[in-house]
């Protein structure tokens, strides 16, 4: 049997999905594209159901239901929508008891959805230990977001959690909190095992009360651009302290 109509309620119960409010209400996400429904699959994400265009695929202990191009279309954001989508578990974001050794990316108020996604996906590449994403940041688990991250978002832990919270238990662990800054140092502090690297909102920076929890860095620049794109940043910053940081 295929889903042609729009119409349908399981089709319209998918599509309110692309909402972050039906998102926190049913702790449901939507992801598109075959690579991102193939490795969440793979990665061990609890998939529900697969949507898909005939000749649908099959995947072991997964629903698969087929459907038309038109109601494909209704569900996916993107432009140019490809073969299947899938509905699938959020993972629990809680935050841990004791943060892990390594290095932790936290994002303050990050907007742009595109910019978290491809935030994720520098540090899954990176080797980061996890991303805490704060309360009024971009939604990790939107369509924009998973589609940057490519997957990575399955990959490392993703918490979510009050940054004044979480900034206090951090330091209380020993974790030496480093933020970009516009008035800080150009000089890197030195870094133990135990690192997180702060990322501030896209035009806004950290908050202050961010910043008076955090080493304040400037990356030094030759050119005449006073700041960087967050996820370009990010990415820098990244590769520079895991370069320094103890094995």
């Amino acid at each position: 049997m295929i889903i042609t109509s729009r119409s349908n309620e399981r089709i319209k119960a998918a599509q309110k999905l692309q909402n972050a409010k039906a998102r926190r209400e049913t702790g449901l996400h939507l992801i598109e594209g075959d690579k991102l429904v193939s490795d969440a699959i793979a990665s061990g994400a609890r998939v529900r159901t697969v949507f898909a265009l005939e000749p649908a695929p099959v995947f072991a202990g997964v629903e698969t239901v087929t459907v038309s191009e038109s109601v494909l279309e209704a569900l996916s954001t993107a432009k140019t929508p490809q073969h299947m989508c899938a509905l699938v578990e959020t993972p629990p974001c809680g935050c841990p008891d004791r943060y892990p050794d390594g290095l932790i990316v936290v994002l303050d108020r990050l907007q742009d959805p595109g910019n978290l996604g491809t935030i994720l996906r520098t540090a899954d590449a990176l080797g980061a230990a996890g991303v805490l994403v704060s309360f009024d940041s971009a939604d990790p688990f939107s369509p924009k977001a998973l589609r940057a991250a490519m997957g990575s978002t399955y990959h490392l832990p993703v918490w979510i959690g009050s940054l004044e919270t979480e900034l206090q238990r951090l330091r209380a662990q020993e974790v030496t909190c480093i933020c970009g800054h516009l008035a800080g140092s150009e000089t890197l502090p030195r870094v133990g095992k135990r690192t997180a690297l702060v990322i501030g909102n896209e035009g806004q920076g950290v908050s202050e009360r961010t910043a008076e929890a955090c080493v304040r860095y400037r990356m030094p620049m030759r050119g005449r651009a006073e700041s960087l794109n967050a996820a370009v940043f990010a990415a820098l910053m990244m590769q520079t302290l895991l370069n320094v940081m103890p094995q």
